[in-house]
C-alpha cells in the first residue's frame, strides 16, 4: 500500500489515537504524543497539510518500531 499524499498531521494524530498515543502538548505548529504501551515513548508531528512523504514515513517508522511490527504491516493496519 503507498502512503496517503493527501494526510494532515491533525489525521495522523487522531489515527495513531487508535494505539493509544495522547496529546501531551503542542509547541507552535507541532504536536508531542505520548504512549505508554510497550513502555513511554515520544513522537512529535508537525501540524502541517499535507505532510511530506518523507516525514510521514519516518514518523511511521518510528512508531512501528516502537510496536514492533514492520511498517509496511503497521502502515497498512492504520490506513485501512
Amino acid at each position: 500500500m503507498k502512503l496517503p499524499r493527501d494526510l494532515s498531521g491533525d489525521d495522523l494524530v487522531k489515527a495513531l489515537g487508535k494505539y493509544g498515543y495522547l496529546v501531551t502538548r503542542q509547541k507552535g505548529s507541532h504536536i508531542g504524543l505520548t504512549t505508554q504501551r510497550g513502555g513511554e515513548h515520544h513522537v512529535t508531528i508537525p501540524r502541517h497539510s499535507p505532510l511530506r512523504i518523507g516525514t510521514l514515513k519516518g514518523i511511521l517508522e518510528m512508531v512501528a518500531a516502537h510496536i514492533g511490527v514492520e511498517r509496511e504491516q503497521f502502515q497498512n493496519d492504520l490506513f485501512e
